[in-house]
């Protein structure tokens, strides 16, 4: 009896020990579990913090993430031009007519970038009242401030 006992608690510790490895592994690849979290905490924060309806959120959310998916892009688009940017300035050879059209690259990026909470906004409106559409920026921004607090706990 006491044979199957080791055996059970030792296959349990292995068990948990491989748990443990894999969310580290998970985590330090930039893990789905914890983008996935992250998003879970976003939504249910803006949802409480806009006061949205189940009718509205059924609503309002597929729009929302259209519009976190062209942030994504958008922003994916500006880091890409910055680093072309920055290999340019590191490797030195590059003309002015160059460096002219990377910066070019570069607003472009950023001003498609922050077009899109412009764009989407007439969007919600077709969805919430104003004041809600508020509450979503407001909401954002606070929500990011939360995450940081907790990264600076």
């Amino acid at each position: 009896m006491k044979k199957i006992a080791a055996i059970l608690s030792l296959t349990l510790a292995f068990l948990l020990m491989g748990n443990a490895v894999s969310a580290q592994d998970n985590q330090r690849k930039g893990g789905k579990d914890w983008r996935d979290r992250m998003k879970a905490e976003k939504i249910a924060f803006l949802t409480d913090a806009m006061d949205l309806t189940s009718a509205e959120a059924e609503r309002f959310w597929p729009v929302y993430n259209k519009c976190e998916a062209e942030k994504k892009a958008a922003w994916t688009k500006v880091m890409k031009a910055y680093k072309d940017l920055q290999d340019a300035m590191d490797g030195g050879k590059v003309s002015k007519e160059d460096f002219s059209t990377l910066l070019e690259k570069y607003f472009k990026a950023w001003d498609e970038n922050r077009g899109i909470d412009e764009k989407y906004s007439h969007e919600y409106l077709k969805i919430l009242s104003a004041e809600k559409v508020a509450r979503l920026y407001i909401g954002e921004e606070n929500f990011r401030k939360q995450q940081i607090h907790r990264l600076n706990k």
